[in-house]
Order: C-alpha cells, then structure tokens, then sequence
C-alpha cells in the first residue's frame, strides 16, 4: 500500500449528510492499490452494540487515486468510525490518529461525524435534478415588439459587434415558448434584463426595472406566468459585484466626490473618480471603469440589493438567479443573500458565476450550484479540440465527481456554451458528429444540463461578439437533423431516471483512442452509453454482465428457496436467467451492428457514432 496515497477529512466532501439520515463517507487511496476497503462504523455512545462493517465502492477514479464511498444511516444521527484497508496478504486500519496494523481496542480515536442537523443538510432544489435549461441572450432572441427598438436597430440577423442592437426582447420570447416546449426545455436562464446602456445589459442602472427596449416589469410578469402554465421555469441573471456607469449612486458620487453619501458604496482608492494610465482610481470589474465594484459589506448596498432579489422572486415570481462574477463578492453578503433568497421562495435555485474549484461555496451556506466549467473544458478537450484521449477524459470527470457531495453533482450546471465562449459547433470545427456527440454527453452526464440559444438549429460563432448572433426562425435556414436529434436527446434524458441519478461508471475508456462506454443506473434501471470520438469507424468490445448475472443468482435462490447463491456464469440455472434480458437500443445515429451474449457486447460505431442502448428483462 502506498500510504502517502491515502486520504480522508471529515467534512465538506469526504463526510457529509446526503439528507436527514444518511451520511456518505469517502476514502482516497492509490489507483489500483486495493483489492477491498470497507469502513468501521457505529456510535459512539453505544459501540459495542452498534459496531458495524460496511464494504465500501469505488466512486470514481482519475490518473492517479481511486475514490471509495460509503452510504451508512446511522441509528442515532451520530457516527464514529474508521477504515479498513486490504491490499493482497496487508490489512490497516485507518483512524483519525493515523495507521494501525490490528483495530485498537479503544475507538476514542476514530473519525467522528458528531450529528445530522437537519438544518446544516446541503439541500438544493429538488425540481433542478430534472431541468432542461435553455439560456436566452434577451437582444438576440426574438423580436416581438418594434415599438421597443432602440435608436438605430439593424435588421435582424445582421453581424453583431460588441454595441450594436438588433431588437429583441420579452415578447418576442413569449411568442416562442410553444417552440421551447416542443424541443423539451423546462427551464430557461435569461442573460440580464435590468435596465443599462448596453446590449448584454451586465452594467446595470436599475435592479428593480425591466430595461425598457424588453419591456416592463408586468411584461416579465406575463412573461413568468405563461412560463410556469408550460411547466418552465424562469432564472434571471443578476449582478450584485459590480454596477453599470450610469447606476444612479455611482453617479452622485461622480459628481460629488468623497462628499457624496454614496460615496462608500464603492471601493475608491483615490477621488476624484477618474482613470489613470487606463487604470480606474476605484475597484472595478477588471479594469473597466464602466462596471464600478459594489461594497457589499455596506448595509445600505445590502438593503438595496436584498429588496432587489426579494422583489422578483415575490412580486414576479422567478425560480431563482444566475449571479455573475459571484466569486469576487464576500461570502457574507452570500450567506445573507441565500437566507433573503430561501425564506421568499425555498424552491429557488441559486447559481454561481464561478470557473473553478467551488468547495467554498458549495456547502449549503451560499449556492445551490455553480456553472460547471471544468467539466465544460473536459468534454471541449475530449470531443472537440481533441486534445486527450478517452483515459484522459474519464479521469479528469473523475476527479470532478470525488470533489464535490452528491447532491453538489446532481445540480451542477452544465453547458457547453454560453455569451461568454465561442459557440459549441465551431469549437468543433463545425463538425456536426463531434458536436453531437458533446451534446448527447452533456444530456446523458449527472448535472443539469443548459443549452445555449440556437445551438439546436446550427448556429455557430466565436467569442465574443460572435457567438452573440440573433436566432435564426426560419425553417429552411436551421439544421432540422440536428433539431430532431437534440429534441431526441432531451427526451431521452427525461424519459429515464438513470440518466437524472448521480450514478456513473465508465465501462470502457481506450488509452489509444478516443472511445468511451459508460453506465448510468437508478434503482433497477440501467442504461448504457457507447461513443465513438474518431473521425473513422471502430469496433468495441466490453462485458456488463454484473446486473444481469446478479438478478439471475437472486431469481435462482429464491425459487430454490436458498438464502443465498454464489455469483457464477458457468452455472447452467442462472445462465438460463441471463438468456431472458436484452439491450434495447435507445437513441443511435445510424443503425448499429452489435452482438450482446452473456453480458459481453460488441458494437460496430461508425465516426462519431453513439448507440445508447437500455437492459431489460423479456417478459
């Protein structure tokens, strides 16, 4: 065993409460080092009585640990335990004191999870877990009403630039909502509608006031209530970091300097506000002065953006927020914010604007969920740039799902694209298998899947302005294929629960190319996911016999009316059994040529090609 190798907290990641009565429990070890790892569990005040052990499962694994876990309902809410680890011949006993060749007589020095309180379990929303989120760039959806235009609108469809204005806006939305519900979508995240000067409307003047060239606030109003008849939900992007130049505080205290009463609602290094060698002489986001950074350890910045959140989830009714550049806010002002958001609404979901490691705002104190970028660049490595192997890739998801709690994973957001990176089908070079592929990944992968505007119907674009086009509605000017396969897509992904549930496992991932097969499961469900990454036809081979042979074992013994039966292929009864499961082929490409016998499944994928094929039992 390599010790240096092992791991385990007990806290945020490696101990927590999955919900009022269960915790998991999670170890690290060396890939591939050990052959079993169970845990030592019990309570603390009743150990003798209660001492219990439980074999552990390999979570996931990347390039270097494997990750084992452990469901455990404890009798009392309390737990105290330990690990047991078995390499070969070697057994340890792990212990919050260190390593230990027998079990100490004394279990003072185990690990303690001291109790479950109900009000410190991480619970976010539970509508997320089945969302489809379809995300709107207000200006260059659809325009519904001309009236709104601003000065010098172009006409729609046009090459956008970083301040031109194309008109759309809040009606042209509700004029396609049947649209949104036939492709399957039940929830939509809106880039900013706060009024400001400029087309993204991140440089807000007004958090309690649709911009005028959208619409008024009872528009968003009807715009709500149609949403939530369809069973669409509504999230609205907010920016509490940082304001626009022409917020009306920022404003005075433009004009009137340190003597503004504003004056401390933003960070100023030296007054007069001014910009320096092209530096602000107050904090801004990055270094443009248009977006002065808000003090939210202020009250009165507080008061004023707290009613703000309050107000459009009890007078409007949305179902949460998106909260722009959220990592350079103070985790004060989000723990407060949380506590606004929830006691208004208890069901809205809060996200976070964050493209890294989140751990610090995934505790149930500030966010529900965060936009998931490291599994954005993971699958844009692997099917897109074409950057890494298949061995690569599961790793780095890997090392993704061991870092967060489970119902961390189950709302993850994730998206393949958004207003602020170039457009997914031209980071795949405008290939329409690779792009295919990514986004039948991204349906089929634990999390909350988003899609950005348009990408159904073949919009391409790189960054910023690019991939900011208006939606094209004309039907013979979109891609109807990839329509059909993305309406597809989505309703497989809410068709089946596996495909919602937080379990994986990747079967098949080739060193050599780009080929992964993995398995999604919820309770007796059971689907399999076959892809193909190579520009070329390829054959693969993988065994997924353990479900079928376990349901075989266990059908045997109960009409022998045994207790128990050992899990062997060869025996002539539960072969039997195998013989009455099949795989259903769900969703492919073109049809498949494939073999599955005994578990073992072959399968001809031709480029780009994805069989997703479901196991069921012949009646």
């Amino acid at each position: 065993m390599l010790l240096e190798a092992i791991y385990h907290r007990p806290k945020q990641n490696w101990a927590y409460a999955y919900d009022g009565k269960t915790l998991h429990i999670r170890l690290r070890t060396k890939k591939g080092d050990m052959d079993h790892v169970h845990a030592i569990v019990g309570d603390k005040y009743a150990w003798e009585e209660t001492q219990e052990l439980i074999e552990m499962s390999l979570l996931s694994s990347d390039a270097l640990f494997d990750y084992w876990e452990a469901a455990v309902i404890p009798p009392f809410r309390r737990l105290r335990y330990a690990f047991q680890l078995t390499s070969g011949p070697e057994q340890l006993i792990l212990t919050e004191s260190g390593f230990h060749g027998t079990m100490p007589e004394n279990s003072n020095s185990f690990f303690d999870y001291p109790f479950i309180n109900p009000v410190d379990v991480f619970a976010p929303p539970a509508w997320v877990k089945d969302a489809v989120f379809y995300q709107i760039f207000p200006e260059r959806f659809a325009n519904g009403d001309a009236a709104l235009n601003p000065k010098a609108t172009e006409a729609w469809g046009g090459d956008p630039t970083p301040r031109n204005f194309f008109g759309g806006d809040l009606q042209g939305v509700i004029d396609h909502l049947d649209y949104l519900g036939e492709l399957g979508i039940n929830a939509i995240y809106f880039n900013p509608l706060f009024e400001a000067t400029t087309n993204h409307k991140y440089d807000t003047a007004d958090y309690m006031k649709v911009d005028a060239h959208f619409g008024t606030n009872e528009k968003l109003k009807e715009l709500v209530d149609a949403c939530h008849q369809r069973g669409i939900r509504v999230l609205l992007d907010a920016v509490f970091n940082h304001s626009g130049r022409t917020f009306p505080p920022f404003v005075d205290a433009l004009e009137r300097g340190a003597e503004s009463p504003y004056a401390d609602w933003f960070h100023v290094r030296e007054w007069p506000l001014r910009v320096v060698d092209g530096i602000p002489t107050y904090e801004t986001f990055a270094f443009e002065p248009l977006m002065p950074k808000l003090n939210t350890e202020h009250p009165d910045v507080k008061e004023y953006l707290f009613k703000a959140a309050r107000y459009w989830i009890e007078e409007i009714g949305i179902d949460g927020w998106r909260l722009d550049v959220a990592n350079e806010v103070d985790h004060q002002f989000w723990r407060e914010f949380r506590a606004i958001v929830k006691k208004a609404n208890p069901e809205a979901y809060i996200l976070g604007e964050i493209w890294h490691d989140s751990m610090m705002w995934l505790q149930g104190d500030q966010f529900d969920a965060v936009m998931n970028y490291p599994f954005t660049n993971a699958v844009l490595d692997f099917f897109a740039y074409q950057k890494i192997d298949a061995s690569a890739f599961t790793s780095a998801l890997g090392a993704q799902i061991a870092a967060y709690p489970q119902q961390v994973t189950e709302t993850a957001f994730n998206l393949l694209g958004s207003h602020d990176t170039p457009r997914l089908l031209t980071v795949c070079g405008d290939e329409l298998g690779a792009m295919k592929l990514a986004t039948l990944f991204k349906l089929t992968y634990p999390g909350v899947p988003c899609i950005y505007y348009g990408d159904e119907i073949g919009l391409n674009g790189g960054g910023d302005p690019e991939c900011r086009k208006c939606m094209v509605w004309e039907p013979e000017e979109q891609n109807a294929l990839l329509l059909d396969f993305f309406k597809q897509a989505i309703a497989l992904r809410r068709s089946h629960a596996a495909l919602r549930s937080a379990a994986i496992r990747f079967i098949h991932a080739d060193e050599t190319k780009r080929i992964i097969v993995y398995e999604r499961r919820s309770g007796d469900e059971r689907i399999v996911i076959a892809m193909n990454a190579e520009a070329e036809p390829a054959e693969v081979s993988f065994r997924v016999e353990d479900k079928a042979v376990g349901q075989a074992s266990r059908e045997v013994a109960a009409s022998k009316d045994e207790s128990s039966v050992e899990l062997v292929n060869s025996t002539e009864d539960v072969q039997d059994v195998i013989r009455r499961y099949e795989w259903l082929s769900l969703l492919h490409d073109s049809p498949q040529a494939h073999n599955a016998k005994s578990g073992s499944i072959t399968l001809q994928l031709p480029a780009y090609g994805y069989e997703v094929l479901l196991q069921q039992k012949l009646q």
